[in-house]
């Protein structure tokens, strides 16, 4: 974001002790990121599976350190607060993991994402200390894969209590927020809000509560994930196809011109093109 750095990290840590919960969409490229922004999205977050699948590589394999640093960059300077979905931060080395920490800090990120793969909870804790220690101003999201990585047919007990047991260290090392994508049952998410001490984030789920449910039961941030991008692709084909069957593509289709306008080249400049995005697509 364009604002003083310390000014920056405290309004996006801020937005996890509002009032409501903060929703965070997640872009894939400037476009993407510039038209959330135009509907008021304050703070945006990165997807590894897009950057993943833009690069043509697998997601969670620790191969996209180059591309999520490059994204970093081209979002970091624009006019919403930027968190980064760094996997598990690309390296087993808490050093390493803090280095890159430190880059995407300096290009104007405010949040990091760092998740566990359901590894060693000592070396997890260990990268979240670091990354505090190498980037005190930027917010760590903690996250554990118990409720992704696990699978349905885990043992509901025994993934409880390495929730709390993980959670618990990632507190103790440092994060200001964690994660557990996958969870949805009420119970279980009313339960963890009232063991932290930090902010709990969810993954949104059009099976799962709504987001007015999720911040009744004390949720502070609201992820939506690949969602969006993975939509934007099925859009893309159905489109196609469509047209290849000789039907007119449904749905809400940008002009070329308001697209172009997102451009940071643009006359307007970016702030009066998101605005006038805001205005004329969805207005």
């Amino acid at each position: 974001m364009t604002e003083s750095a310390p000014n920056a990290v405290t309004g996006f840590a801020g937005l996890h002790h509002a009032d409501e919960p903060i929703l965070l969409p997640n872009a894939w490229d400037h476009a993407s990121a510039a038209a959330l922004a135009a509907q008021g999205f304050r703070a945006v977050g990165t997807t590894s599976l897009a950057v993943a699948a833009a690069a043509g590589l697998p997601d969670g394999a620790a191969a996209t350190r180059e591309q999520t640093l490059l994204l970093a960059l081209t979002l970091g300077s624009g006019p919403y607060w930027l968190s980064v979905d760094a996997e598990d931060g690309f390296s087993d080395d808490p050093e390493e993991v803090a280095a890159f920490a430190r880059e995407v800090y300096a290009v104007g990120a405010v949040g990091i994402n760092l998740e566990d793969g359901l590894g060693p909870v000592g070396r997890h804790a260990a990268k979240i200390a670091a990354v505090r220690a190498a980037a005190p101003g930027l917010f760590v999201n903690a996250r554990t894969d118990t409720y992704w990585a696990a699978g349905p047919g885990a043992d509901g007990g025994s993934r409880r209590e390495d929730t709390f047991r993980r959670l618990d260290a990632y507190q103790q090392a440092g994060a200001q927020g964690v994660f557990v994508p996958g969870l949805t049952d009420p119970r279980e998410i009313a339960a963890l809000v009232r063991r932290l001490d930090v902010p709990l984030n969810i993954l949104y789920s059009p099976t799962g509560p709504s987001v007015p449910q999720l911040a009744g039961l004390g949720v502070r941030r609201i992820s939506l994930g690949s969602l969006l991008y993975r939509r934007a692709l099925g859009a893309a084909v159905e489109a196609a196809t469509e047209i290849r069957e000789g039907r007119a593509p449904t749905g809400t289709t940008p002009a070329y011109a308001e697209v172009q306008a997102l451009s940071r080249d643009s006359v307007r400049g970016a702030a009066d093109a998101t605005a006038s995005l805001g205005r004329r697509w969805y207005g």
